[in-house]
């Protein structure tokens, strides 16, 4: 068996042929023999958009509030471990280790996809460090999900748009039938997007889950510095803005909160708690701000929904003489629904490649620029890391660059920054 952690992750993306296989036969049959059933209580989380905020926002709030709290999201930036928290620290790679280790001896000729071996390791985890409470991020979709092979005491979908047509569908609609699969029987669903798919609600009905959509079963109301919420077991007041960044933070916020007010019975949590863990909540590459001279914004925007938010979050700031998007995505986004969301606030494209199986060419991307009507100002580089040390060489001080289009451009300009390749004056 492999010996350490970068053996085992380029061992099980060698396991099964295609990278996604949605289903649940298998993950279940292994799940199943390894007897992964947790008592502790399960939010689960999906969603177009949002579902790490609002991931990042429940495991700060139960730690504030004295649980141990376990967390899966994915994908990870930097380092796998980044995927399993527990105490809000990322797990060893040790063990990690010697939960792959279980799962490969458990799983016998059963293939598992890269995404489906790593969801039941994190489950193993949380069940042996005996967490109080796990949250589980959607991977893609709901229903198919490897996730959905448990059952979660409450469930969150916090937006639907289009995105991953090839798996989920081409519509609102389709879409949110799909991610409406993580909804349980006499479980409380949870809705925050702007206008809930029809066959969302359907399904809700169907299944005799409790669903609670925003502006209707909850709600919010902002003021200046702070906001309220208003749910099923009365007003919360006077509550701090989340300390992730984004005009659309307050929806995902609301839906935490209603996810609380869902599993209060098992897990009482106290207004104090909610306080310090909205405040001290942390996320890497959501409008995240890296501290230095010029300004350096990062965000994983990859779809024209997340687009349109980092949109409206950049006219939120104060205006500055030049802004360069270092861009890049894969070639299965939306990358032309993305470049006509933000072209107004870029003035400079610097256009990258991804060295990945998906990956777009900076060539493939600028020709999409081009059919945009952006013929005179984009540049193309062969990687992130070129584009955003062009951009650090030629902005002055109080312009601004902002790298987005997947967590790849998020990951190759965050490792440049730390790896000291670019000049950003702390």
């Amino acid at each position: 068996m492999p010996s350490n952690l970068a053996d085992w992750l380029a061992y099980l993306e060698s396991l099964h042929p295609k990278t996604i296989a949605l289903g649940l036969e298998r993950v279940d049959e292994v799940k199943k023999r390894l007897n992964l059933s947790p008592e502790f209580p399960l939010v689960v989380v999906g969603g177009t958009n949002g579902k790490g905020s609002a991931c990042a926002m429940l495991e700060s709030i139960f730690y504030a509030a004295g649980y141990k709290v376990g967390c899966y999201t994915s994908p990870h930036l930097l380092t796998y471990n980044e995927r399993v928290r527990i105490g809000k620290q990322m797990v060893s790679d040790e063990a990690l280790c010697a939960s792959f280790e279980k799962i490969e001896q458990a799983r016998g000729n059963t293939q598992l996809t890269y995404f489906e071996f790593g969801t039941l390791a994190a489950m193993q985890l949380f069940m042996e460090q005996k967490v109080d409470v796990a949250i589980l991020e959607v991977g893609l979709g709901g229903r198919l999900d490897a996730v959905n092979v448990f059952d979660g005491d409450c469930a969150i979908v916090t937006s639907v748009d289009i995105d991953h047509t090839d798996y989920l569908g081409d519509t609102i609609e389709k879409i949110g039938f799909e991610k409406a699969g993580i909804f349980r029987r006499d479980c409380v669903a949870i809705f925050s997007g702007e206008d809930a798919p029809r066959l969302l609600v359907e399904h809700a009905e169907k299944i005799g889950a409790k669903l609670w959509r925003i502006g209707r079963e909850f709600g919010y109301t902002a003021h200046q510095g702070q906001w309220d919420f208003q749910g099923v077991s009365g007003k919360r007041s006077a509550l701090p803005f989340p300390a992730l960044r984004g005009a659309f933070q307050l929806n995902n916020a609301s839906a935490v909160l209603a996810g609380l007010d869902a599993i209060r019975q098992r897990l009482p949590v106290n207004m104090q708690a909610v306080r310090r863990g909205l405040g001290e909540v942390e996320l890497a590459g959501r409008f995240q701000f890296v501290p230095g001279k010029p300004q350096l914004i990062l965000d994983v925007a990859h779809n024209p929904h997340a687009a349109r938010a980092l949109a409206q979050n950049l006219e939120s700031l104060p205006p500055c003489p030049h802004t360069y998007a270092v861009f890049a995505m894969l070639k299965d986004k939306d990358a032309m629904g993305v470049i006509e969301a933000l072209d107004a606030h870029v003035d400079t494209w610097l256009v990258a490649g991804i060295a990945a199986p998906r990956g777009a060419s900076s060539d493939e991307l600028a020709s999409l620029l081009g059919r945009a009507g952006i013929r005179e100002k984009f540049i193309c580089f062969a990687d992130a890391q070129k584009a955003l040390m062009h951009a650090c060489n030629v902005a002055g001080e109080n312009d601004r660059i902002v790298a987005f289009g997947s967590f790849y451009t998020v990951a190759h300009v965050m490792t440049a920054v730390h790896d000291g390749l670019v000049r950003h004056i702390p």
